[in-house]
């Protein structure tokens, strides 16, 4: 695909690899891009305004309190101007900056004001990459949405090997053409998603109901995820105290029949991702009046059965989603219970998690989970935030999906 008329805020860092900024923009001038700059106070210790804008064509902008600047373009037009935004190079410094949500000059405000995807190219010496600081910031910024490309291992200009150079010029324009592909692919298709989330909860009585303790907050968080994809998404979620964002399409409901149903009314779709923890059993019946501890009666409650929505949805031979994503929370033998509930309900995904500790899983805003094909282990994401897992998540289906295309074209 062609980045011809695509908008690229280039934002230039101080370090050494500043230069390679230039490389990018020659590049991207090249294939017909918009490029506007903003040069750090640092970055002009590398690379001066009058080069760079002899390659873009345009005024490089700098402090946020230059009177011309604000004149001409505020930050906030300038945030929303691109389609893109690129830190090059992101150094230690700038990304604790970021991890903090510091507003102190142009780039660190437009940057705290965008409302696009940001990508961070880090260039620095590896043992500054290494630092547990550095690693903690990294973890933050990845919760927050912030993309990532490198850094690559080689030699660096302090003289030592190792992790912390930046990426090239040209593997970057790389990323940008996959990158602004995808975006096209999504939207030419209109894909849409439908995801559950939260527990259900199957009254006994008008006050006593079985449930569990999940939040709805990762499921909320794929679905957001999803959404920020470009994928249309509804979220169909049980009783759950999160705070839902205005750009997702809620569907509030409290038991498992009426989860099914909504499901049911959602269908057609491209995705399915039933995250929710739905209660297996539900009473027979349901007392209209509640009942008396001294009632002879609640000393045995009859169950039977839910419908099982994962399985509707993966057997569905008149209306199955293309991809189908199940959750197997487990307490013992995650992997070994998983594996064999992908093959059961016959979807094509399913997201283990232990959820025997109180710290993690249910009920907390972190999460660790493997992600299983019918082959087995595609990728397991070590304890983090529930947001940054669910975007992990969100890109393994969408690019699961695409490959499903191509391989039918």
């Amino acid at each position: 695909m062609s980045l011809k008329n695509k908008k690229i805020l280039l934002i230039i860092g101080g370090g050494i690899s500043a230069y390679k900024a230039l490389d990018l923009i020659r590049l991207l001038k090249k294939n017909n891009v918009n490029v506007k700059t903003i040069l750090t106070k640092s970055g002009k210790e590398f690379v001066t305004p009058l080069s760079i804008s002899t390659l873009t064509g345009s005024k490089t902008f700098e402090d946020i309190f230059e009177k011309n600047n604000e004149a001409e373009i505020d930050h906030i037009a300038l945030s929303r101007w691109a389609d893109l935004i690129i830190v090059l190079p992101t150094t230690a410094n700038f990304m604790t900056k970021l991890s903090i949500g510091k507003a102190e000059d142009l780039a660190t405000t437009v940057m705290l004001a965008s409302n696009k995807d940001i990508l961070l190219a880090p260039a620095m010496n590896v043992r500054m990459w290494l630092h547990k600081a550095t690693q903690k910031n990294l973890k933050i910024l990845q919760d927050y949405g912030y993309n990532f490309i490198g850094p690559e291992k080689g030699e660096m200009a302090c003289g030592e090997f190792g992790e912390g150079k930046m990426s090239s010029p040209r593997q970057i324009y790389s990323y940008l053409k996959n990158y602004f592909n995808e975006k096209n692919l999504v939207k030419n298709k209109r894909l849409n998603a439908i995801v559950t989330a939260g527990p259900t909860r199957e009254y006994i009585d008008p006050v006593r109901y079985i449930s569990n303790e999940s939040s709805g907050q990762q499921g909320y968080e794929i679905a957001l995820a999803l959404n920020k994809l470009g994928i249309k998404t509804k979220l169909i979620i049980g009783p759950s105290n999160l705070v839902f964002s205005k750009d997702l399409k809620i569907k509030n409901i409290t038991s498992a029949k009426e989860m099914m149903g909504e499901v049911k009314k959602s269908l057609p779709a491209d995705i399915a991702v039933c995250a929710a923890a739905v209660s297996d059993y539900k009473p027979i019946t349901k007392s209209k009046n509640k009942i008396k501890k001294n009632d002879k009666n609640f000393s045995k409650i009859d169950l039977e059965k839910n419908a099982d929505i994962l399985d509707f949805l993966s057997k569905n031979n008149k209306a199955r989603p293309r991809i189908v994503v199940g959750f197997s929370a487990e307490t013992e033998n995650i992997i070994q219970n998983s594996k064999l509930k992908i093959k059961e309900k016959y979807c094509d995904l399913i997201i283990a998690n232990d959820v025997s500790k109180k710290n993690i899983g249910f009920n907390s805003d972190f999460n660790k989970v493997s992600i299983i094909d019918k082959k087995g282990v595609i990728k397991f994401i070590p304890k983090n935030k529930k947001s940054y897992i669910a975007s992990v998540i969100a890109k393994i289906i969408l690019d699961k999906l695409l490959m499903n295309d191509k391989s039918i074209n």
